[in-house]
């Protein structure tokens, strides 16, 4: 099969297609032919030696999500048959004519989506719909959700909305906020610098009626954290998804207005097949929303197996 291969670490020019051995499917996996996948930022770094490929994938070809066509089965997979559209999350190695997948590990399809635009809808909606699910989220609540013009920004707040809660987001740009009002983003703050947070508590409780933020969505982390605090209804929650800002913040525990809004915060993770028999569940669920028209992946980079190696584009707004 053909596949985007990493000859060495660097930029977009170390990237080649190359013939390589197709993967074989393990007793409880599909062979999957790729039709659509994209772009993440961890590959970008795995391409620039900054990520280690996870145990028994491709160190040298990236790649964490697909949607395609099933083309062989396991002996034990018993959901799936030839012919099948199905899209899903891998530890690496989509890009590339075709993949392996835990059986448990994917979703159908629906009817109305091209393979292309499925394949970049797994790793932003099942990443956007768990977090609102450890959040505990409710139709009615008001969600911040931090970098709102990254790729799992536009899909959280495409939830958000079409689950009946409203979505504000920050970005650095102004551009970015208005791009995001497409997708159901009710007001955005903008943050050139990280001094720009100080505000961000009066912005909430404008939005919101003296509320706050019942659930934050934090891409980012570092500053962003503490000022999410300040910003948060009673019992409010937060949810770490991203440290692109920072792995430390600092939270002053004798502050009354920090800590009586802070109900709990969590951290995202990833999930895979074999420690979370529900993965199908969750797969199928934020991809409905999608499926439905509801949500879009029209400003996500979306790559079809044949496009140029040599595109170094990342999802979401650029």
């Amino acid at each position: 099969m053909k596949a985007v291969v990493i000859t060495r670490f660097g930029g977009p020019e170390v990237l080649e297609i190359q013939d390589v051995p197709a993967p074989q499917p393990g007793p409880e996996e599909v062979l999957v032919r790729v039709h659509g996948t994209a772009l993440n930022r961890a590959d970008l770094l795995q391409r620039s030696g900054r990520y280690a490929a996870p145990p028994g994938v491709p160190e040298n070809i990236s790649g964490l999500e697909f949607a395609g066509e099933v083309t062989e089965l396991g002996i034990n997979v018993r959901r799936w048959s030839k012919g099948d559209r199905v899209m899903g999350i891998i530890g690496g190695g989509a890009h590339a004519e075709f993949v392996t997948a835990h059986q448990d590990a994917i979703a159908a399809v629906p009817a109305n989506l091209d393979l292309s635009d499925a394949g970049a809808i797994p790793e932003v909606f099942i990443t956007a719909h768990d977090a609102l699910q450890q959040a505990e989220f409710k139709a009615g609540e008001n969600v911040l959700i931090h970098a709102v013009g990254s790729g799992v920004g536009l899909a959280a707040t495409q939830l958000v909305r079409a689950l009946g809660g409203r979505a504000f987001g920050t970005s650095r740009t102004p551009d970015k906020i208005e791009r995001a009002k497409a997708f159901g983003l009710e007001l955005g703050y903008v943050v050139p610098e990280p001094g720009a947070l100080s505000e961000l508590s009066a912005f909430g409780k404008n939005a919101t009626a003296g509320r706050g933020f019942d659930v934050v969505l934090d891409l980012n982390g570092g500053p962003y954290f503490e000022a999410s605090l300040e910003a948060m209804a009673l019992k409010g929650r937060i949810i770490l998804i991203g440290g692109v800002a920072g792995g430390k913040t600092n939270v002053d525990l004798s502050d009354p207005g920090q800590t009586s809004s802070y109900n709990r915060y969590g951290a995202a993770r990833s999930i895979t097949a074999r420690e979370d028999r529900n993965h199908r569940r969750i797969c199928t669920r934020s991809y409905a929303a999608a499926g439905e028209g509801k949500c879009s992946t029209s400003d996500r980079f979306r790559l079809l197996t044949r496009a140029d190696p040599g595109c170094s584009s990342t999802p979401g707004i650029q």
